[in-house]
């Protein structure tokens, strides 16, 4: 048998449930590709080896007894490190947070957790989830397994580079302004961003509350569906969680996409796109035609407003979530003369630059004489945006649309311009802005070997057929469980 450790979630599942594989074998598989590559991607902050070959063993005794949970019972996941885990330390990549363990399990946590799932650790992302390149995270750089020269994007860039280079089935990430989406398309694998409120916000830790939403990270479409269906549903422990149930997504894998209406906006297609990215969009828009899909140009005409936009509501929103961390209840601590001077060093001996960025922009257009012209306008203007996403959802099922404006970029490459870096995430803010399901999955390659991924957009709470169209475009493209080299010359 091949390295267990390259499996699907769903391929694995199968061969546990013929009894031709073990948990604990699968486990190991995993822990030993760890072993051998982590140490050049750095996608992990901490590993669970032993909690993770105890659930495994858990795992194989129920499926001995006939107890199986589900198809994601012995599977081994990651987590992205802003998600609470009872009794492992949650450090959110940031100094500030650094040796703190939770005494309680995010909700989506816990459902893994009693869907049987094995967890191999805490994934390394943006610190507080500030950043598209994981460049960001106070204790290291992930890279890029199809090219360790580059960013594997961000926040999320540990859970993507972990699911591409196998070191995990599948994993967990968040999504702010495209956090699951831009890493899914820069490391050749899928994630997926759901409707608002559809996934419970629970032992997440706030970055910007209105706009965070928690999402699967997975080798293939199929693999997020049974991710999405574990962790979905109302939680009375989240304010924001809505008891609306989105269909059910599994069932609705294979439908194909024959008579269905595709949208594309002309301004997603306007200047600064990569001309190899504008090619894998134009591929993809060939097959669905191919399929029996249908295509309308639609009009997004305050689409360049979106980034501008959400740098005004995150920041605003995570200067206020941010300031929980002073020294006193939790996390790191400095000392000072009196309580002030306790807070400032604290707060600037465990906070990086980018956080510190935000915090300070948030509180600016949060402070009085500037509220109005600012941080109310803005959210204004998102309900705008919003409404031109009605409009077009009016005309057509989906939307589709390029995911980033270029491949993964060279690490180190745009750090030093904070704009340049937030151009990254275009195609991918507005989307949390109108709180609708977003879908990344694998739409080609550079020339020089880059993954490149197809972005698709669809009414809230229709993730069903988000799905639909995903499984039959991966289908037809043939690029799921395509593997990187994990070398430094790319593909």
């Amino acid at each position: 048998m091949p390295d267990p450790s390259g499996l699907s979630i769903h391929e694995a599942a199968s061969l546990l449930g013929g009894g031709k594989i073990s948990s604990e074998e699968l486990t190991r598989s995993v822990f030993s590709r760890i072993k051998k590559h982590e140490p050049k991607i750095h996608a992990y902050l901490a590993l669970t080896e032993a909690g993770a070959l105890a659930q495994a063993r858990e795992s194989d005794q129920r499926r001995a007894s006939g107890k199986t949970r589900g198809p994601l019972d012995g599977i081994p996941l990651g987590i992205k490190d802003n998600m609470c885990t009872l009794g492992t330390e949650t450090t959110c990549a940031s100094k500030i947070l650094k040796g703190w363990i939770p005494p309680y399990d995010a909700t989506v946590v816990r459902k893994l957790r009693e869907a049987g799932a094995v967890f191999t650790g805490k994934l390394n992302l943006d610190e507080f989830a500030m950043g598209s390149s994981t460049e960001n995270s106070a204790f290291g750089v992930t890279h890029n397994p199809w090219d360790l020269s580059r960013v594997p994007g961000g926040s999320s860039g540990g859970s993507a580079a972990a699911v591409s280079a196998d070191l995990c089935l599948g994993a967990l990430g968040s999504d702010t302004g495209g956090s699951i989406r831009q890493p899914a398309a820069l490391c050749g694998v899928v994630g997926l961003k759901p409707t608002y409120g559809r996934v419970s916000r629970y032992g997440l830790v706030a970055f910007a509350s209105s706009l965070d939403q928690i999402g699967p990270l997975a080798k293939d479409v199929e693999d997020a569906a049974i991710i999405l269906e574990a962790i979905e549903g109302f939680d009375e422990k989240d304010s924001t969680s809505v008891k609306q149930p989105g269909n059910p997504v599994r069932p609705a894998l294979g439908r194909g996409v024959k008579g269905m209406k595709f949208g594309v906006a002309k301004e997603w297609l306007a200047e600064g796109l990569d001309p190899e990215v504008r090619a894998s969009f134009d591929t993809a828009r060939q097959t669905l035609e191919k399929l029996g899909a249908s295509f309308v140009e639609v009009s997004m005409p305050r689409q360049e407003f979106g980034l501008p936009v959400y740098y005004l509501i995150a920041p605003a929103e995570a200067s206020s979530n941010l300031a929980r961390y002073d020294g006193v209840r939790y996390g790191l601590r400095e000392t000072g003369a009196n309580i002030i001077e306790m807070y400032k060093k604290t707060r600037n001996a465990g906070f990086g630059p980018e956080v510190k960025r935000r915090i300070i922009l948030g509180t600016f257009v949060l402070s009085a004489g500037y509220y109005d012209a600012y941080y109310l306008s803005a959210l204004k203007a998102r309900t705008i945006l919003r409404k031109d996403y009605e409009t077009a959802l009016a005309q057509c099922d989906f939307l589709l649309s390029p995911a980033t404006p270029t491949p993964a970029f060279k690490i180190g490459e745009k750090s030093g311009d904070p704009l340049q870096m937030y151009l990254s995430d275009i195609y991918t803010v507005s989307v949390n802005l109108a709180g609708l399901p977003g879908m990344v999955l694998p739409g080609g390659f550079s020339k020089g070997g880059l993954p490149i991924g197809i972005q698709l957009i669809g009414p809230a709470f229709r993730e069903d057929v988000l799905f639909q169209a995903a499984s039959a475009l991966e289908k037809e493209l043939g690029l799921a469980g395509k593997k990187p080299p994990l070398e430094g010359a790319g593909a």
